[in-house]
């Protein structure tokens, strides 16, 4: 049986790319793939991350179960996790693996600070 994480409340997850040279080392395959981080309000942050090295030390993999932000399910592998305690609260860390064109998502291409007039000058048919 495959071990899951699964996050059942709360907003959609948001991941933060990871450029760091331990990361290259859980990438290696026949797709290309990225690490992302992502912080969690949790409970019982230390059960997960012992949870997650059972799971390490079984040679099994775990997921991390959340819905993106149209509703569907979405999975991905966890390869590292950290549990503390923060001003908030249990904060969990996990770093998981993304497929290149969901890093591309969670990178994004808003401009807080954009306007309209931004956009008719971005434009060249106008």
């Amino acid at each position: 049986m495959q071990e899951k994480i699964t996050i059942i409340e709360g907003p959609s997850p948001t991941f933060e790319i990871v450029d760091e040279g331990w990361s290259t080392g859980v990438l290696e395959g026949p797709t290309l793939y990225g690490v992302a981080l992502t912080h969690l309000r949790t409970f019982n942050g230390r059960e997960l991350v012992e949870r997650c090295h059972r799971a390490w030390n079984k040679q099994d993999s775990i997921q991390l179960e959340y819905r993106d932000e149209d509703g569907l399910t979405k999975e991905a592998p966890i390869v590292a996790a950290r549990a503390a305690e923060t001003a908030e609260g249990e904060m969990l860390m996990l770093w998981v693996r993304l497929p290149d064109e969901e890093i591309e998502l969670a990178i994004g291409y808003e401009d807080d600070d954009m306007d309209e007039s931004d956009l008719d000058e971005m434009d060249p048919l106008v």
